[in-house]
């Protein structure tokens, strides 16, 4: 996985029902934004609040509608629950997984090393770490990740710490290994791409796709300043449909652009009119 992915969100109706054909849709919509790869089930997809049988029909959605690699999201807080999953999405047709850290418990560097390693062992498909501590307060050190790299089927991470310091170490301790290291914060999208990321995963490029996507393709092109400026231009809506609003904020910015988003799931609220018009005029300038 390289390039520009993105953490699909999931489109439910307002009775928190999925509707698959409003998925369907929302493939073929971000991936004519020129995304390189899609991840469903991640923290955007609200992935926390299906079960396991919802998430591998959402893998198998967007896997049969994607023209593009599928990274599906499969961790769990417990070995058994990931596995499963895992299989799950292999069979659904997703291309590798996409492990969060097990979280709740505090765990070490030792069993998250050795939970990895299990997963990976037993995984049809190739394995992504995914550290996200803003969500699970938990964070892989870059020893760690160094280490698992040299796994056969440890195949890349997604960092969402938004650490750029952790981020070129962890570069530095996977440089001998084929390893993917993506980036998992919008705002730091160019700055990681200078700093070695293979690309990213991005909340942001739900809402504007082709903006993105924009940043890496500069970027490959040698037009690293380009880059960082549009990259500083999408700031603001980045951080209003991740940090600011969540998904809910997402959705609705998405909504403007007439993308078929739907609606999040409980216990998530919609963003009240004053939120919506502030992310209308944030998607207004920020995208053609």
């Amino acid at each position: 996985m390289n390039g520009t992915g993105v953490p699909l969100v999931t489109p439910f109706d307002r009775d928190g029902d999925l509707d698959a054909d409003a998925l369907a849709e929302l493939v073929a919509w971000v991936e004519d934004g020129g995304v390189d790869f899609l991840v469903p089930c991640g923290s955007n997809s609200e992935a926390e609040l299906m079960d396991v049988e919802e998430r591998a029909r959402v893998v198998e959605i967007v896997a049969d509608a994607a023209d593009v690699p599928v990274l599906a999201g499969t961790g769990h807080p417990g070995l058994r629950e990931t596995l499963r999953q895992t299989d799950l999405a292999a069979e659904a047709g997703a291309d590798a997984a996409l492990v969060v850290t097990p979280f709740y418990y505090d765990h070490g560097d030792e069993a998250l090393d050795a939970y990895y390693r299990e997963v990976a062992d037993e995984s049809p498909i190739p394995v992504y770490l995914y550290s996200v501590p803003a969500y699970t307060d938990v964070t892989l050190s870059p020893e760690v990740v160094g280490r698992l790299a040299s796994h056969d089927n440890v195949a890349g991470m997604k960092d969402s710490s938004g650490d750029l310091d952790a981020f070129q170490r962890e570069r530095r301790l996977t440089a001998d290994a084929d390893f993917d290291l993506l980036v998992g914060s919008g705002s730091v999208y160019a700055h990681a791409l200078d700093a070695g990321a293979d690309g990213g995963i991005l909340g942001l490029a739900n809402v504007a796709p082709e903006r993105a996507s924009e940043i890496y393709r500069l970027h490959r092109a040698g037009n690293d300043e380009q880059a960082r400026r549009l990259n500083a231009e999408l700031v603001e809506l980045n951080r209003a449909v991740t940090a600011t609003h969540g998904v809910p904020g997402a959705k609705a910015a998405m909504r403007e652009r007439g993308a078929p988003a739907g609606y999040a799931r409980s216990p998530h609220r919609e963003v009240d009119e004053a939120v919506r018009a502030d992310l209308a005029e944030l998607v207004a300038d920020a995208t053609p």
